[in-house]
């Protein structure tokens, strides 16, 4: 008896990882959905007093919420190895409160790239964590949390650059919202930030994933090296509440939602050893589906902005629905 051959042997062993690594997602999913909130009075959504703080295009908001990310698409061109990619992505994430102020976050995104000669698609790395309100005054509009995310190693696709080891992801969000000033400033009320950073740490060194040969440039499998990158940034946003009779100078009769929230979002990755990129992202206009609706939503669309290069700028569409109440009563 001829015993199998390597190809074949390696796309069973691929396999059987691919059957493991369904198995561990769906199961962290059930638990998710299956796991009681300890308590139905945790702050709702991205809220602090009057202030909603919405998710801008590269850092999650502050708050700690259950909550479904979807769709999120993008599309993004960026230089690799000394050529122009486009990137298609459609992203999404799902959190689920374990108890008020902590809940379990898994996300992932499909990738559908670019790469001018060729084009590849596949999975980017799937990770799963955990989100922590650490700090909370509805008075002063301001909310600090704090987050530990895990990459799953190979995960990814090769294809899109997404090969990687296990990487380990601590980070600080924060929100202030200037509602609290006092009348002889009150044209700052509508005014807010937020900031988010975020170190991205790989267990291990290189990775074999698809790109350009920097010596032959040449498209095909090679090694790359994987270094600690600091991902940060900070939004000032504009909420339309402020302008409008139902902003009393006292904490809000119901969620303040309905309103619209634009902002300027500033990102910077910086990684050791290469140059830092930094992008403008324009956020317009946010708004909320009616308080009524027991599925509660929210939309904007983005234009990106590279300013460390010659890049035109690229968009971003995405919809955050907030699960409603007897959705969380039936888990």
């Amino acid at each position: 008896m001829t015993s199998p051959s390597p190809g074949f042997a390696d796309r069973n062993v691929a396999a059987q990882f691919r059957g493991a690594l369904w198995l561990v997602w769906s199961s962290a999913l059930i638990v998710a959905l299956a796991a009681p909130p300890l308590s139905r009075t945790a702050h709702a959504h991205g809220i602090a007093g009057n202030r909603y703080f919405p998710g801008t295009l590269t850092f999650d908001d502050p708050a700690v919420a259950d909550e479904a990310i979807v769709p999120n698409f993008s599309t993004l061109n960026h230089p690799d190895g000394g050529a122009e990619i486009t990137d298609n992505r459609i992203n999404w994430s799902f959190t689920r409160l374990l108890t008020p102020t902590l809940g379990v976050v898994i996300d992932n995104s499909w990738i559908a790239r670019n790469w001018g000669v060729t084009k590849r698609s596949g999975f980017d790395v799937t990770s799963l964590g955990l989100k922590w309100e650490m700090f909370r005054d509805n008075p002063h509009e301001t909310l600090l949390s704090a987050g530990l995310a895990w990459g799953i190693q190979n995960s990814g696709a090769q294809g899109v650059d997404a090969s990687a080891p296990n990487t380990i992801r601590p980070g600080l969000f924060f929100g202030k919202g200037f509602g609290d000033l006092p009348d002889s400033v009150s044209w700052l009320r509508p005014f807010g930030i937020t900031a988010a950073i975020v170190l991205e740490h790989p267990t291990g060194s290189v990775s074999k994933n698809f790109g350009i040969d920097p010596i032959s440039g040449q498209l095909g499998p090679m090694l790359t090296r994987n270094v600690d990158i600091l991902h940060w940034g900070f939004a000032v946003e504009f909420s339309t509440l402020y302008l409008t009779s139902r902003f009393t100078g006292g904490p809000p009769k119901e969620e303040p939602l309905n309103q619209l929230v634009p902002l300027v979002e500033f990102a910077v990755d910086s990684s050791r050893g290469t140059k830092s990129i930094a992008t403008v992202n324009p956020v317009f206009p946010t708004w909320q589906s009616p308080g009524r609706s027991p599925w509660k939503q929210s939309y904007r669309s983005t234009a990106h902005r590279d300013i460390t290069s010659a890049q035109e700028p690229n968009c971003c569409c995405s919809s955050t629905i907030w699960l409603p109440p007897f959705l969380e009563n039936l888990c």
